[in-house]
């Protein structure tokens, strides 16, 4: 019966909005006092729909490597499933485990219709992938991404160099500016946290 409804939901939002997939939408990467904080809203949008609000955006792929999507659910999972294969193949080496799903994404018949955005951190590196096969290294500590990504980031930015904030509070207190001007995300974070091994 649930199954029925939700496919009959589905087909709805589908004719009214045109468009049928679950998507997440903002996730937030901070680097900064040798802390990697990444932290995720929870809202999922079904078209015009707030659908659920409490979706985990982020996975711990290992001890080292933190990972979060935006974009369509499904098509995020499939693609973390892949990078954690290839960081299970490269577990020291989380750049070239990341080149290669680019390279898949960007190349394989069956992974160039999957849309969604990747955030990608460890110890040393913070990495930004996407469809068009780009692996962007981020350099300046902070990185937004989905339908709220760059209200995130600009607050994030805003609040880098509050000496008195620790790593996690500028994390926090961007994503709440991003949930009060973004309606496609929500104040249900969640949060993972890597140590900088200088």
């Amino acid at each position: 019966m649930l199954k029925n409804n939700l496919g009959l939901f589905k087909n709805y939002c589908k004719k009214c909005s045109g468009e049928s997939q679950l998507h997440g939408t903002t996730v937030l990467a901070v680097r900064r006092l040798n802390k990697v904080i990444m932290v995720a809203d929870g809202q999922m949008s079904l078209g015009n729909t707030r659908f659920k609000n409490d979706t985990k955006k982020l996975r711990r792929l290992n001890e080292n490597v933190i990972a979060g999507y935006a974009g369509s659910v499904a098509d995020a999972q499939t693609l973390l499933e892949n990078l954690e294969s290839e960081i299970d193949s490269y577990p020291q080496d989380m750049l070239r485990a990341c080149l290669n799903l680019a390279k898949t994404w960007r190349t394989n018949r069956s992974f160039r219709r999957l849309h969604a955005s990747l955030i990608v951190c460890d110890s040393q590196n913070m990495l930004n992938l996407d469809g068009d096969g780009n692996v962007i290294e981020i350099k300046d500590g902070v990185i937004g991404i989905g339908s709220g990504g760059i209200y995130a980031q600009s607050a994030a930015k805003a609040l880098y160099d509050i000496e008195s904030l620790t790593t996690e509070e500028v994390a926090l207190r961007a994503m709440k500016i991003a949930a009060d001007l973004c309606i496609y995300t929500n104040s249900n974070f969640t949060i993972e946290s890597l140590d900088i091994k200088l």
